[in-house]
């Protein structure tokens, strides 16, 4: 039986269809966008259409930006000779956060995961090895500490040694199965001054 119109149903539907929104918080969020004033749904409503339609790649480290240079790459205050590696934008993000890294990073947009069917071509790895034709002093593998980020990471460093550039791997501090984004600043500034050789 129906508890709710169409499209009362709906919405909860189309809110429990995110990830990590289960039944009642799809209904609390329908319920309250319902409540909202007009012009709040509009605003909300406008701001994600407008993300969709305008975010994108950046041309260097492949994070999502609405410029064609995210802020990261355009500064030149950066140490662009430094690039850490990272699985997602959450990751950078969680990492930018902390305040103590200067260098640039390089967004995989995912981990290697045979099990997954993901491989070294479906993540932005011949990006990666591009950039690293430049002027690269260190690479910094922040991937996580999963079975698919320790994979990624090895893949990296084998695919990076050869050219001479030094490649390190984040410490631990890390918990193992975490992901990076839901790690606190000073576990990840530990993690980041205590990275090793690869």
């Amino acid at each position: 039986m129906d508890y709710y119109s169409k499209q009362i149903s709906k919405l909860i539907e189309e809110f429990s269809s995110l990830p990590g929104i289960g039944a009642k918080s799809a209904q609390r969020l329908a319920f309250h966008v319902l409540n909202m004033p007009m012009e709040q749904v509009e605003s909300l409503s406008s701001a994600i259409l407008e993300a969709k339609k305008n975010v994108k790649y950046c041309k260097f480290c492949y994070t999502l930006t609405d410029d064609d240079i995210c802020p990261i790459c355009k500064n030149p205050a950066r140490n662009h000779k430094t690039i850490m590696v990272v699985e997602n934008t959450r990751d950078l993000a969680a990492y930018e956060k902390t305040g103590k890294f200067e260098g640039v990073y390089h967004v995989l947009h995912g981990a290697i995961s045979p099990m997954l069917g993901i491989g070294p071509n479906d993540i932005r790895l011949k990006e990666l090895m591009v950039r690293l034709e430049q002027d690269v002093d260190e690479v910094i593998i922040a991937t996580n500490s999963s079975l698919e980020g320790e994979t990624t990471a090895m893949y990296i460093s084998k695919l990076i040694k050869p050219t001479g550039i030094r490649v390190t791997r984040i410490a631990s501090g890390v918990p193992v199965g975490g992901d990076l984004e839901y790690i606190d600043e000073v576990t990840l500034l530990r993690a980041l001054e205590g990275r090793t050789e690869l």
